[in-house]
């Protein structure tokens, strides 16, 4: 039975390692959204700085792991067994759910989940004692809890997420309304004194978390212990407004800023504790250093300072990051095999070892940090779901138009109608001079786009990506030096929404679809605290209730689920570049706009007839999964006819004056794509309703004249296809000719079916079903002609 617990120990580190890959495939938007979004410096430059930051973050999170041990519950109050338990539990139900989240291209907090996996798997170890227990009841739960702790934590983290939207959007207005869009063109001693700011906030944000907890930080005065130096004692006393009468006392009542070493007699003032306690003789010593620096740079050397501060400001997240959320990977497992270490020396059974091991302050093994900086490094380069997260990120706060991934409801409209109505009225009582002087500073520049249609603009400039690194940075420091913890996605995913609103890159064009999306993220996290304490607690109980069974069981689950998510997703990811997608004209001329058009032709005739066909086999089927699938097809396709329609109005500012004419063409395409588009959502739909309400079967001969319909159409729109792919313009006659062929056959078919209503037809489903099928199928016909009627007479 011992063994048992040993196994739970591997287990443990293996789902450590699992946990730090699919941590960081979330968490890599905190520090590379900036970096990646402004185009500052090339994409492998960005990620070699971000593994530095990452690696060295690692080294120093040697004193961060004590939430694990004993930030949510008093481990005193549980045995060896129970706390084994709670560990799996957690790490368990933190795996399952990050990975649920990258699947969904969503960023959470790695903070909030493993704070309420502990707090969820706890509390149902906390019941079933108390349940056992005839002299304990429900009001005794706040003694295995650490509801101080706790509340602190999550006050802490949901205070920051408007904390950190306010400052950030508040901080933006300021730099824009300073800087304006025009900052490269501004006075260099401008750029010094704002590199300046930004390069003291970053380096001090980076000493305070970079020495939060490690053992690395030098001491910066040492004083021998005899009794006291009256001169350090002096300084103390002023500086303190207190009388100390030994070192001793002095260092016991500071220990934030002083330390006694050992035995030695030695007493030091730690790094962190002169960082904390000089704040303004240092952020006033650095401005000026760094505004100097930042103006020989500039001046002498003609270094982008704007650039040098997204590569700094990207190290420092980084390093925080690795540093801060270390915890949330390798907490648990660490914790849980120093408890094995010390349940294996005592000698007493597991059921009545105490764990206040957990209560006494440990370090974490130095090779285990560096392992852990190598994982989270590796996964960093080669994960594919950190890159789809932080594109959800990027697009939030892209400026101007971008491929919206959310969809707009009642409570985004709501908040956008009353920003606007706010806006309305402050516009209303600011002095004119003032607004002329504020809408002066946020003008845009206009850019000539790069012909290379390759070619993506950055999101947004590099002003608002320093600010973004800046501001975060500077909240992290403040919380640290408070010891208030926070989410550090929460930080930097609202700092960005903050600068994007004041920078209005939520336009009346977007502004919605962003609304939604944050709206989304942050009912996300919410989401993710609510699932990860129900989800640990159930866990935590089938684990008490099954025991090393049940934990083999919930293990192969585990696996089997991450193993699905994962061949799910790169099956959609290759689903996606295999597809045939509709692609945006970006031709300037007549000719470049057939040709780009006849590629999509080409594509949507391709498309469309696998879905036609599909519904129609699946419908003779009975098949209601297939039918589905049909189903989301065409609303995708019909998705991207709705991109390249709203797409029309930077199609038409692009072309050249000469070839005006090739709008009409373009838009007339576009019509006749949706209107084949609508017909095919009609058949599928209408097929999957019937389906869906378990109606009757279409009857034989209905069976019969849809598969030669379907057979007549899946020729037609292979002629097309091979047309248009070989660019055989001559043979679209040819086609067009059958036109009148296909609609008799269709008609045919729809005089059958009024013969045999009026004769043998029993079911006024089954003959609504088949009539709307074959009118749709006429319509899609026409359109289908109409477009070839159009790119021929235009060829």
């Amino acid at each position: 039975m011992d063994n048992i617990y040993l196994l739970m120990v591997v287990a443990l580190a293996i789902l450590a390692i699992a946990d730090l890959i699919v941590g960081v495939s979330n968490d890599a938007v905190n520090f590379l959204n900036s970096a990646i979004g402004s185009k500052a410096v090339s994409f492998r430059t960005i990620m070699i700085v971000a593994s530095i930051g990452i690696a060295a973050g690692a080294v120093f999170s040697s004193g961060l792991m004590e939430v694990a041990r004993k930030g949510i519950f008093n481990p005193g109050e549980f045995y060896f067994d129970e706390i084994m338990i709670i560990f799996m539990a957690v790490m368990i139900t933190d795996i399952l759910l990050l990975d649920f989240f990258n699947t969904l291209g969503m960023p959470t907090s790695t903070t909030v989940s493993i704070v309420f996996n502990l707090l969820g798997a706890a509390v149902a170890i906390a019941l079933i004692k108390i349940g056992a227990d005839q002299g304990l009841t429900f009001s005794d739960l706040g003694n295995y809890i650490n509801t101080k702790t706790a509340t602190k934590i999550i006050s802490g983290i949901l205070l920051s997420v408007v904390i950190a939207f306010s400052v950030g959007a508040i901080v933006q207005f300021i730099t824009r309304l300073l800087l304006s869009y025009n900052f490269e063109k501004k006075a260099k001693w401008v750029g010094a004194l704002f590199g300046g700011i930004a390069l003291t906030a970053l380096l001090y944000f980076i000493f305070m978390k970079g020495i939060k907890g490690t053992n690395y930080a030098k001491a910066i005065i040492d004083v021998v212990y005899n009794g006291g130096p009256e001169g350090l004692l002096d300084w103390a006393n002023n500086y303190f407004g207190s009388a100390y009468e030994s070192v001793k006392e002095l260092a016991k009542a500071q220990k934030s800023l002083f330390k006694i070493d050992g035995d030695a007699g030695t007493i030091k003032m730690t790094l962190r504790g002169f960082l904390e306690t000089y704040v303004f003789q240092i952020v006033a010593a650095g401005f000026v250093l760094w505004s100097v620096l930042s103006y020989i740079l500039i001046n002498f050397f003609k270094i982008n300072i704007y650039k040098l501060i997204i590569i700094v400001g990207t190290f420092g997240l980084a390093l925080a990051f690795s540093g801060n959320d270390l915890v949330n990977f390798i907490g648990v497992p660490i914790a849980g095999w120093q408890s094995y270490e010390a349940w294996v020396v005592s000698g007493v059974p597991a059921a009545e070892f105490s764990m206040d091991v957990l209560a006494k302050k440990s370090e974490t093994p130095v090779l285990l940090l560096f392992l852990a900086g190598g994982i989270m490094v590796l996964t960093l380069w080669f994960s594919k779901k950190a890159r789809y997260v932080a594109d959800t990120e990027i697009n939030l706060s892209r400026e101007g138009e971008a491929k919206e991934r959310f969809k707009p409801n009642f409570l985004s409209r709501g908040v956008v109608r009353g920003t606007v109505l706010i806006s309305q009225v402050l516009a209303a009582i600011t002095p004119k001079p003032a607004m002329e002087f504020i809408e002066k500073r946020f003008t845009k520049p206009v850019i000539d786009l790069p012909k290379n249609k390759n070619y993506e603009m950055p999101a947004f400039d590099m002003v608002r990506a320093a600010v973004n690194l800046m501001v975060a940075g500077v909240l992290i420091s403040i919380a640290t030096s408070m010891g208030l913890p926070l989410s550090t996605t929460y930080v930097t995913f609202m700092v960005a929404m903050g600068t994007s609103l004041a920078d209005r890159a939520w336009g009346t064009e977007s502004a919605v679809y962003r609304v939604a999306g944050v709206l989304n993220v942050i009912g996300g996290w919410f989401f993710t605290a609510i699932s990860a304490f129900v989800a640990a607690a159930t866990v935590a109980f089938l684990i008490n209730l099954g025991g090393p069974i049940m934990v083999a069981v919930l293990l192969l689950v585990a696996v089997l689920l991450l193993a699905r998510n994962t061949i799910n997703y790169r099956k959609r990811v290759k689903a996606e570049k295999a597809e045939d997608s509709l692609k945006n004209s970006e031709s300037s001329s007549v000719q470049g706009v057939i040709e780009e058009s006849a590629d999509n032709i080409k594509s949507f005739v391709n498309r469309g007839n696998k879905i036609y066909t599909s519904t129609i086999d699946s419908l003779i089927k009975y098949d209601l999964i297939a039918l589905k699938k049909s189903k989301k097809g065409i609303a995708k396709l019909d998705e991207e006819v709705e991109e390249l329609r709203d797409n029309i109005f930077y199609f038409i500012k692009n072309l050249d004056e000469s070839s005006i004419g090739a709008s009409n063409f373009y838009i007339n395409i576009l019509g006749y794509l949706q209107d084949m588009s609508q017909s095919l959502e009609y058949i599928t739909k209408a097929s999957h309703k019937h389906v869906n309400n378990n109606h009757k079967k279409l009857r034989f001969n209905q069976i019969k004249d849809l598969k030669v319909i379907e057979e007549q159409l899946n020729e037609l729109f292979r002629q097309i296809k091979k047309a248009f792919s070989d660019r055989d313009f001559d043979h679209i006659d040819s086609i067009i000719s059958e036109k009148q062929e296909l609609f008799n056959k269709v008609n045919q078919k729809i005089d059958k079916q009024v013969a045999r209503t009026r004769t043998e037809e029993s079911s006024p489903k089954n003959t609504t079903l088949y009539f709307g099928l074959l009118l749709e199928t006429k319509d899609l016909i026409a359109a289908t002609m109409n477009l070839l009627e159009t790119y021929r007479d235009h060829k």
